[in-house]
């Protein structure tokens, strides 16, 4: 079967100061794939936009900010996610200055402040004991967010399958 993803960005602006991490907690429409999740910043590219133009943009519609650095992390597929059975490529960036102030919310959500061991520690957690109520997100992601943070300046690419809400893999290296 021919894989014909939806190419998207996700960003994580960690504030070094602070050592926390701005999250968007998707919690402003029911109807919402990703409601009640926590995720980093980002969005669908749009026609005729690089993958670089698209993270800036979907950063600042979402934040009010606008991103001063940004390094590529990683990339991801994901297959059959989430309610609509969609296919993603998704680029994961790490962004650490930006410029103006950051909204409190937007149309999808509230943006949050999560210092960056609790968001660590979540993602390591045996998901039987996470603590889902504080720190909800997609299944999958703990397999990658660490990979966002760490030191090895390796870029990660992987695969990541799920069944609907839930992930059933994950295959990755790092060059």
């Amino acid at each position: 079967m021919m894989f014909r993803p939806i190419i998207g960005t996700l960003v994580y602006l960690l504030d070094r100061d602070s050592n926390s991490v701005l999250l968007i907690k998707r919690d402003a429409r029911p109807t919402d794939d990703h409601y009640g999740k926590f995720n980093g910043l980002g969005g669908k590219l749009e026609l005729d936009e690089s993958v670089v133009s698209g993270a800036r943009r979907e950063f600042e519609e979402e934040s009010g900010a606008t991103l001063t650095s940004l390094s590529l992390r990683g990339t991801i597929t994901w297959s059959n996610f989430g309610p609509k059975q969609e296919e993603w490529l998704g680029f994961i960036f790490l962004a650490d200055s930006w410029k103006g102030e950051i909204v409190e919310s937007n149309d999808e959500g509230s943006l949050v402040w999560v210092e960056l061991d609790r968001l660590l520690q979540a993602c390591d957690a045996d998901p039987s004991i996470r603590d889902a109520a504080q720190l909800p997100m997609w299944e999958g992601d703990r397999h990658f967010i660490s990979m966002v943070f760490d030191d090895d300046p390796r870029q990660f690419h992987g695969t990541m399958p799920y069944d609907r809400d839930k992930s059933i893999g994950w295959d990755y290296a790092r060059i």
